[in-house]
């Protein structure tokens, strides 16, 4: 009789393995669900930025607005009429711009 139960034990054993070990075992199903919430995450960041990207080109591409903005903060750049003041303060510096005339900016890109 103890053979018996032996024999079956070892068969639910047998039986077990695959499922608990094997190649779609429940520990690969829970390793793969927490790569795949990892990856929707990244997924869900990855969309936040390019629509970031996406409404900046949309915004550079209608309007000059957004090319004047970049051409004074990259570059440096100020209109034709246009005089720069920089105060230095004791916290840091600051600068600022004084308009002395109202030519438009995209006059100058053309």
């Amino acid at each position: 009789m103890r053979v018996v139960t032996y024999i079956l034990l070892a068969l639910l054993l047998l039986l077990q393995y695959p499922l608990w070990l094997g190649k779609g075992s429940w520990l690969k199903v829970w390793d793969m669900g927490k790569q795949v919430e990892a990856q929707k995450q990244i997924n869900e960041q990855t969309q936040k930025r390019n629509a970031a990207l996406d409404a900046e080109v949309r915004d550079l591409k209608s309007g000059t607005d957004a090319i004047e903005e970049r051409a004074r903060s990259e570059l440096g750049m100020t209109k034709q009429s246009e005089v720069f003041f920089q105060v230095v303060g004791a916290e840091g510096a600051a600068t600022a711009s004084a308009v002395t005339a109202a030519t438009p900016f995209k006059d100058k890109l053309k």
